[in-house]
């Protein structure tokens, strides 16, 4: 997914994000079982019946003396009832083709999906509190269960009891936990509540002793924030925006809007401080920055809770300014504060471990593309040296945590699976620390404080297994694994292999199919890939694609490509800016390595990327067309010229750059996939998702890629056979806190639109 500026810094409080994966569905009509081999897929409409969209062929822009048409511009109002009146008309084409022509197929997939994703799913435990308020906390999701429930327990082996259940928030499961964190002595915990899968949430507070919430205690307009207890358990830093324009003109349509759905930018975020007991306006303001609109903050209270260090931001990439504020010498009782600026430029990333006194440890890429971490006394704050602790290694370093007072369990990437160790404060190697197999950490949790360590391995096709190291008697145990029914990890195989891109840059690429699979250059095939913002892909489970190489005989294929984290800082930068066709290159030679390499041929690729990734769709269909027979773009960034204009689109000018500038113009139009569009090639089956709550990627980019794609093709006679379809949902966002009902029904949509684009047959 396109980041949040928030996500690509800072050594976090330990957050699942388990909502992902928390998959449920009602019941749904049986379905006769159906012989094997059958094929599910029927032959393409000759006869697809597109919306008639209007063109405003008067909306010209003049770009760096370029006149750009943007026809499509009145589809940019998502409140217009010209604009409602589109969705519906083109979620209807949709529903319809994929109820004539994948129906059976969709049906089954819904089914199978459903079946298995009813297993049990945990987080790591995590421990907080003194005290009779000590406990150990953690996610679950019983397997069908629209969010994942909070549960509570004195030690790890008694019986667990619910502590927040986000299911009875709503009837139809789309409300869901957002930042949470709670107070040190556990007597508090402070969350946030998004709606309908929007960024913005609302923050409450809950007693631990009752169980409740403190009524009409709401703190609104909360978006990309943390929260961050005081030692003293009296309150909480976090960020908040000021209520968007679009809800503040007081007309009957900001009455019936609702949060998520405008696309007005978010700028001049704030810090607050906000005291337990009081209400929202009584907060005090910490810090603010009316000179730097687009700057954004991270605060975290230090680990002996004298200090506050603020991260500061002014985009997605991994560089920030690191400021500090002794809170021993200044009162939250008025604001804002008076901080010391340590680093107070963007060359680099400062992300706060722990500290010891008043020696501060860090991870950063200062210098070390890959990582590393330093130390330095904040004693002498004129006079700042950064001292290795741990130099740069040729893996990446992804994380760091304090654990056990004095140590740091490190979390590398090699060729992009995890490896852990133990280290001292003083940077010497205690040990590693196991784990069973090729594979991703997705979370670890410790403290300073705490004797244990808890962390998760998972695989392409392990769905969790979850560790418990204990400290002082340097023990692992295995605490908890995860068992998928019907589901045995022995009869599939997963490659790592490298291939050659277009420039010569060697690029890893997973590969997943069942053990018995036979290259017969005609295996069906969905590659997917992100090449963004410093974010990795390494590897992770999932049912659908489990169902597809199951039933379907396919392959899964992740290509690692530039613009990742995967290798450090390097990679990152060198799928960026005007470097962002090595991007899309790097995908194109993936797909071509499959085609010729004997694992399956051109008409049985589907490509599939969301976000940054649906950019990387659109751009690849664009270039290639011949290269896909179906690409799946989900709520992707296609219109680059604009993207900057809507909610928190200026913080990707990092990534991307900026068409306001003639530089940055002259290589994003060179891409941009609504720009780009070729009217005399034939395009493959093509379906873009999103959601009218995605306040990340704003809808606009779909509505206005897909007209336009309509439009060029459509009518075109070689087009028939390969729809151009848009799925639009709503009470939905970019993703994160999706009901499981929600995810189900739009994964058995998607694959079976791929299916039966690529030909593929059913087998049981």
């Amino acid at each position: 997914r396109v980041a949040s500026p928030q996500s690509t810094w800072g050594n976090r409080v330990f957050r699942h994000s388990f909502q992902r994966v928390s998959l449920c569905v009602p019941s749904i009509r049986q379905v006769s079982k159906l012989p094997r081999q059958v094929k599910l897929f029927t032959t393409m409409p000759t006869n697809l019946h597109y919306p008639t969209t209007r063109r405003d062929e008067t909306v010209v822009d003049n770009l760096h003396g370029t006149q750009i048409p943007d026809p499509y511009r009145w589809l940019e109002d998502p409140d217009s009832s010209e604009t409602q009146a589109w969705v519906q008309d083109q979620n209807q084409v949709t529903e319809t083709y994929l109820s004539h022509e994948c129906g059976d197929v969709r049906t089954r997939i819904h089914s199978k999906i459903s079946e298995i994703f009813d297993y049990p799913k945990y987080s790591v435990p995590f421990q907080i509190g003194e005290g009779d308020f000590l406990r150990y906390y953690f996610f679950k999701n019983d397997g069908l269960q629209n969010q994942s429930v909070l549960y509570s327990q004195q030690t790890v082996d008694e019986e667990a009891t619910v502590f927040l259940d986000p299911n009875m928030l709503s009837a139809d499961g789309t409300h869901s936990i957002g930042a949470y964190d709670f107070s040190e002595d556990g007597r508090w915990f402070a969350y946030g509540i998004s709606k309908s899968g929007s960024d913005w949430m609302k923050i409450y507070i809950r007693s631990v002793e009752t169980g409740r919430d403190i009524e009409g205690e709401v703190l609104d307009w909360v978006k990309f924030s943390d929260i961050s207890w005081t030692h003293d358990n009296l309150g909480f830093f976090y960020c908040r925006y000021d209520k968007p324009a679009s809800f503040d003109n007081g007309g009957a349509d900001s009455m019936q809007k609702s949060a998520g759905s405008e696309v007005d930018t978010n700028v001049y975020q704030k810090v607050y401080y906000h005291r337990v007991g009081t209400q929202q306006e009584q907060d005090v303001l910490i810090l603010e920055d009316r000179d730097h609109p687009k700057w954004m903050f991270g605060p975290k209270v230090s680990d002996d809770g004298k200090g506050l260090v603020m991260s500061v931001m002014e985009g997605c990439d991994p560089v920030n300014r690191l400021w500090f504020v002794d809170l021993q010498q200044q009162s939250l009782s008025s604001g804002p504060l008076t901080f010391q600026r340590l680093v107070d430029n963007f060359d680099a990333e400062y992300s706060y471990i722990t500290n010891d006194g008043s020696v501060y440890y860090l991870r950063t890429n200062l210098n070390s593309p890959n990582y590393k971490v330093i130390k330095t006394d904040l004693s002498q704050p004129n006079n700042l040296q950064w001292i290795d602790v741990i130099p740069q290694a040729q893996d990446v370093l992804k994380n760091v945590q304090c654990v056990n007072e004095d140590q740091l369990i490190v979390h590398y990437s090699h060729d992009v699976h995890s490896v852990l160790y133990l280290y001292n404060l003083r940077g010497d190697l205690l040990q590693p620390l196991e784990l069973p197999d090729v594979g991703s950490v997705d979370s670890i949790w410790g403290r300073k404080q705490s004797k244990e360590i808890f962390y998760r391995f998972v695989s392409f096709v392990r769905a969790g297994t979850i560790f418990r190291y204990d400290c002082l008697n340097q023990v692992m145990n295995l605490f908890r694994e995860v068992e998928v029914k019907g589901h045995d990890p022995s009869r599939f195989k997963t490659e790592q292999v490298f291939f050659e891109s277009k420039d010569g840059t060697r690029v890893p690429m997973f590969i997943v199919s069942k053990k018995d699979h036979v290259r017969t250059g005609s295996s069906p095939t969905l590659l997917y890939g992100y090449g963004g913002f410093n974010i990795s892909l390494p590897p992770s489970f999932s049912v659908s694609r489990l169902m597809f190489l199951t039933h379907f005989n396919g392959i899964f294929a992740l290509p690692n490509i530039r613009g990742g984290g995967e290798y450090g800082d390097e990679w990152h930068k060198a799928g960026t800016r005007e470097r962002k066709q090595n991007v899309f290159d790097d995908f194109q030679c993936a797909a071509e390595f499959l085609c010729r390499e004997n694992y399956t041929n051109p008409s049985r690729i589907a490509v599939m990327g969301g976000s940054n990734g649906g950019l990387l769709v659109g751009a690849c269909i664009n270039q290639r067309p011949d290269l896909f027979a179906c690409g799946v773009a989900q709520v992707g960034v296609l219109d680059m010229l604009r993207f900057h204009k809507f909610t928190i689109g200026h913080a990707w000018c990092t990534d991307y750059g900026c068409s306001d500038n003639k530089q940055d113009f002259e290589f994003l139009i060179k891409y941009s996939p609504y720009h780009n569009i070729n009217p005399d090639a034939r395009y493959p089956a093509v379906l873009l998702t999103t959601a009218d709550h995605d306040d990340r990627v704003v809808p606009l980019h779909s509505f206005k890629y897909i007209a336009a794609l309509q439009y060029a093709r459509a009518h075109k006679p070689d087009q028939k056979g390969y729809p151009l379809l848009i799925r639009i949902d709503t009470k939905a966002g970019h993703g994160g806190g999706k009901p499981t009902s929600k995810v189900i029904e739009e994964w058995a949509d998607t694959y079976a639109f791929i299916v039966t684009s690529i030909k593929a047959t059913w087998t049981d």
